[in-house]
């Protein structure tokens, strides 16, 4: 029995060794993009995506946004959810195009930004989310580009807006 014990102790240790080690070789910074068209305007659109204080409302990710002060007039919210809190903030504002949002969070074994673009398309609008995103950890870097994948967030957030919209929507 401690012989077996020892066996899968080791094999974990093993195992978390080799997902360091792939982890390190896998780039610190990556860049992702996906997309989705909604039946509605773009200043529509905009005007969900950017009141932040709502989102809870329609993202079943998040349980909660909490608003913090201003950082040199930047919007600043914690969003709340099953991975814990998340400070972030808006650095960037163009109604009704563009909304770029950065991880605030020094904590986070994580780090960058989303850059929302919004484009007529045909009696609706296309929404581009662009992640820029920074992950420190090693162990982190391997299960994010192998287990979850750097597009399932933007994917959910694009599924829930469809939602909120009254829309089924697949990204691309």
């Amino acid at each position: 029995m401690l012989k077996w014990l020892l066996i899968v102790g080791l094999a974990l240790v093993a195992l978390i060794v080799l997902v360091a080690v792939v982890g390190y070789f896998l780039p610190q910074n990556h860049v992702a993009s996906r997309s989705a068209r909604y039946g509605a305007t773009p200043e529509a659109v905009f005007g969900v995506i950017s009141d932040v204080a709502s989102a809870a409302s329609w993202r079943s990710d998040v349980r909660q946004i909490e608003m913090l002060p201003l950082v040199e007039g930047r919007v600043r919210f914690r969003e709340v959810g099953g991975s814990g809190a998340i400070t972030m903030e808006i650095v960037e504002v163009s109604r009704p195009t563009r909304l770029v949002t950065r991880i605030a969070d020094p904590e986070q074994p994580f780090g960058g930004t989303w850059t929302f673009e919004l484009a007529p398309d045909g009696d609706g609008t296309r929404l581009t989310i662009t992640e820029r995103g920074e992950v420190y950890n090693v162990i982190f870097r391997t299960l994010g580009r192998f287990v979850f994948g750097h597009t399932s967030t933007m994917d959910a957030y694009l599924k829930a807006l469809g939602r909120k919209f009254g829309q089924e929507v697949t990204p691309t």
